[in-house]
């Protein structure tokens, strides 16, 4: 567990000092689920320093973040740790084939998330729909047509490009623009790339 803590937060791991909000965290475990799985360790501060935690208060919280405020329900693996004369929270979210996970939200919202770095941001369409297709297991054939030859040409001239920036350049609509990125995604031809501002999509 200290060697997992000195790796820092990151894509798979993050620290929370408490839970407060089971709303909040349902984010935090979704994201994960949405991801390729990850590791939460209650009890432990944001510089790595171990704070310990009241070990059945944050149970509860948990436990009723990954029932009531994760759809579908999260089956989180809790571990407890003695770490320095306090105790601190090894939850484990798994990867599972049941993506998308929603949580939700203080407005009772059920939204997606996923990880990105050491964050968990709202998941656009785009992915939502991806996850989506690989939780079916399928992968539609695609008709290179011109509307993806026009996407191939301007990504090998381009570094990035977003959705808006796709229906222009050959006069879609956004619907008709997701299902192309949708379907070149899922293919692996092309990658999402999310951040707190925007998404854009590159040549994988």
């Amino acid at each position: 567990i200290l060697q997992l803590i000195s790796q820092g937060e990151g894509e798979k791991l993050d620290f929370k000092r408490e839970i407060s909000n089971s709303s909040r965290i349902a984010r935090t475990i979704v994201s994960f689920a949405n991801h390729k799985g990850g590791t939460l360790l209650v009890g432990v501060n944001d510089d790595g320093t171990i704070a310990g935690v009241k070990v059945e208060e944050e149970k509860f919280m948990l436990e009723q973040a990954a029932v009531f405020f994760c759809r579908p329900e999260v089956e989180l693996i809790i571990n407890e740790w003695p770490l320095k004369k306090k105790i601190i929270l090894e939850v484990i979210i798994p990867v599972t084939d049941k993506k998308p996970y929603y949580a939700k939200d203080e407005e009772g919202k059920w939204l997606v998330h996923i990880r990105v770095g050491d964050k968990s941001l709202l998941a656009s369409k785009v992915v939502v729909d991806v996850l989506k297709r690989g939780s079916q297991q399928k992968q539609s054939a695609v008709e290179f047509s011109s509307k993806e030859k026009a996407l191939f040409d301007y990504l090998r001239s381009n570094e990035k490009i977003t959705v808006k920036q796709y229906c222009k350049l050959i006069n879609i609509s956004r619907w008709r623009a997701i299902k192309i990125l949708v379907n070149l995604i899922t293919l692996g031809i092309i990658r999402s790339h999310t951040t707190e501002k925007t998404e854009f999509y590159t040549l994988s």
